[in-house]
Formats: structure tokens, sequence, C-alpha cells
């Protein structure tokens, strides 16, 4: 088994990492206050920095690995996790200036394989060229929409168009200007089969009848730099049929393929993230003194250091598992990217929380990026699906061995 990076790992590590540390986590302070200078009519508008970090990540060659190509460099998941791993450490604003956020590398894969040459044209080409971005609409207020079935919006076909009607929130991203267009899910079929109920649907950001009623702030937080998350009304808006993505009642299916990238994108920053905060932590408890002792003489101490560090290794591990099946379209997939939603979430927020201790107030506090780091932690135990629907996922696979 050789667990050495390949020449394109090799490479393209160096420049990410080199990428994050000099450039991006120095921009965060900048970020912060370019964000709070700007006027409220204005306060989604993308930051001047993040144009900064796109052009240089253009040219490092950091743009849109994960997009296939044409549109983009279309390298395998193995080949790009390394560069993924390292933007964790800057969870907002580096995946945000290599233009790899999931949501957009979910959508971009997603009509790559199945949009039509038009929407690939209208939708792919500009999220590609970073000059647009997108959200998904799946997130519902009103039931539990971890389980798709329970989707409450709904379409319906009118001659050449489609209607939809609904409530939906949790739109990340949608707050900001450049979101062109929504990816919604909605129910087409409700009394059809389970898996043929729902129909995707690009619904542009400005079409009549859609209204977003405000920001969803997440743990205190408004993340401007990813464009917020979006409380959205669907009041009969009318788009062409044209912009159905894959077939009619066919939705359910292409959630589902469009998910797993976007999770093994997440499950791979919370490694960074994981990084990031050990580095805080073992930086500090080689100098501050407690009883006498600096903290990291204490056995307590020297227990979370080697449990963070097994931890983070583990999650590692499952993560490059995932990256490979998913090159080869291994039918174990699905089944290894829920094994990583559930332990990297748990896994990254265990060790910054074990880093906020080891910095006392400090870590707490606005100085360091560990409530940030610590927010979107605790998030992706939900997003893309809460832990407990991709234990009962890993669960049934396991049991249907023994039946």
């Amino acid at each position: 088994m050789d667990l050495a990076y390949s020449p394109t790992q090799a490479r393209l590590i160096e420049a990410a990492l080199t990428f994050v540390e000099d450039e991006v986590i120095p921009a965060e302070p900048v970020a912060r206050d370019e964000a709070a200078a700007r006027p409220p009519e204005h306060q989604w508008d993308r930051l001047p920095v993040v144009d900064r970090l796109r052009d240089t990540a253009r040219e490092l060659g950091l743009w849109d690995l994960w997009v296939p190509e044409p549109w983009g460099q279309g390298l395998g998941a193995l080949d790009a996790a390394p560069v993924a791993e390292a933007s964790g450490r800057s969870p907002h604003l580096a995946p945000t200036a290599m233009n790899s956020i999931g949501a957009d590398v979910g959508t971009m894969r997603l009509l790559a394989a199945h949009g039509t040459p038009e929407q690939q044209e209208q939708w792919l080409r500009p999220l590609a060229d970073g000059t647009i971005r997108s959200a998904i609409a799946m997130t519902e207020p009103g039931v539990a929409s971890s389980d798709a079935h329970n989707i409450a919006t709904q379409v319906r076909e009118e001659g050449d168009e489609l209607v939809l009607t609904g409530h939906k929130w949790w739109t990340t991203g949608a707050m900001a200007p450049d979101c062109a267009f929504l990816l919604v899910m909605a129910q087409s079929a409700p009394q059809a089969m389970r898996h043929r109920q729902h129909s995707l649907v690009i619904v542009p950001r400005d079409a009549p009848g859609l209204r977003i009623s405000r920001n969803l702030t997440l743990l205190g937080q408004a993340d401007p730099i990813i464009g917020g998350h979006a409380d959205i009304v669907l009041d009969e808006v009318r788009v062409p049929r044209a912009n159905l993505v894959g077939d009619w009642h066919g939705g359910y299916s292409l959630a589902q393929e469009r998910m797993n990238p976007s999770r093994l994108l997440h499950g791979l920053r919370l490694v960074g993230v994981a990084e990031r905060a050990f580095d805080l932590m073992a930086e500090r408890v080689q100098h501050r003194v407690s009883g006498g002792r600096v903290l990291g003489q204490h056995g307590l101490v020297q227990e979370w250091i080697g449990r963070s560090r097994i931890e983070i290794d583990q999650a590692r591990m499952l993560a490059l598992r995932a990256a490979w099946f998913m090159d080869r379209d291994d039918e174990r997939t699905a089944t290894a990217v829920s094994q990583l939603k559930v332990v990297a979430p748990a896994m990254a927020g265990a060790v910054v929380d074990r880093s906020m201790q080891a910095l006392g107030a400090l870590g707490v506090g606005p100085d360091t990026m560990l409530p940030e780091l610590y927010s979107y932690a605790r998030m992706l135990r939900l997003q893309d699906g809460p832990d407990e629907v991709h234990l009962l996922a890993v669960a049934r696979r396991e049991l249907r061995r023994y039946s």
C-alpha cells in the first residue's frame, strides 16, 4: 500500500498550503474589516479582498480543480483532496478564493453530467468562470427535510412552464447579489414511488414570485463571505420547462449524486479545520504556565494532544478512502462518504473544543478563528444530512451483509 502523495498531489498541496498560510489566513482580518465597513445596502456584495485572492488562486493553478473538463481542471477526487483539506484551514475564505464552495462544486458537476447544452452555456460556464454563484434550495422550515420525501415545495407543469410554490430556508449563498440562480428540489409527483416524486429545477434568483425574507445567522454569525443563509418564499414562480435538470420526477437520484462530492469536500475541509485548531493548541500549551509547569507537561493536556492527532489522522484516512472510491465509481462511495460525514464533524468539533480549553479565554473570544471554526464544524453535523441519517445508511448496508 503506497500512501505517498502522487506528483500531482505533492505539487498541489505545496501550492495550496503556501497560498492558505501566506495569502488567505492573513486576509481574514482584512475580510472582516471590509465586511464591517460596508453600508447595509451592500452588506452581501463580494469583498475586494476575495477578488484579489481569486486572482492569486488562478495564477497558482488552484482554480476549478473539482470541475469537469472542459469547464475546469477536472482532477480526480484523490488528487484534489489535499487542496480541499488545506482550504479547511480557512473554511469560508479559501474555498471562495478557489471557486470550490461545496454548493457550487456539486451543482457544476451535476450540470456537467446531466445539464442540457443550453443549461451548461447559460449557467455552468459562468459558474466555472466565477462570474456568478449558485445556491441549493432543499431544506424547509416546516418539515424534517433531511428525509427528502417530506419536502413540501411543489412544482407543476403548465404548458411550457414549470410553476413552483413553497418555502425554503438555509439556502446558503443566496443572499449574495452574484448568486444568479437556485437549484430547487420540489415535489412533482407526491403519490408516485418514493424515488420518483421529485424534480430539480433551475430558478433564477430574480424570478418574479421569489422573495428572500431574511438572512439566518449561524450561531450568531451572519457569514457574509459565503453569502449568508437565505429564508426564501416561492409564490407561483414560473420558469421555462427548459430549466428542468435531468428527467421530470428524476430529481431524487440526481440530488443524491450531487451531494456526494459536496459531502466529501466538507469532510476534507473539516480535517483542515482540525489541523488549524491543533496548531493553535499545540503552540499554546508549550508556553502557557499553570501549576508551576507549562500546560504541555500536564498528563491531561498530553492526552488532548494525543487524542486529537489520532482522530485527525483517522478522519483523513476515511476521506482519502472515500475519494479513492469516488474516482473509481465504486458502489461503496456513498457509504464511505456517509462514514466520513459522521466522523469528520464530530472530530473537528472535539479538536476545536480542546483547543478552546487549552487557550482559555483567548479561545472563545474574537482574537482567534476558533469560534468560527467551531460554528462551522457544528453546522456540518446537520448540513447535507444529519449524523443520524448517515449512521442509518451505514448500518443498513452492514446489516444487508448478514441477511
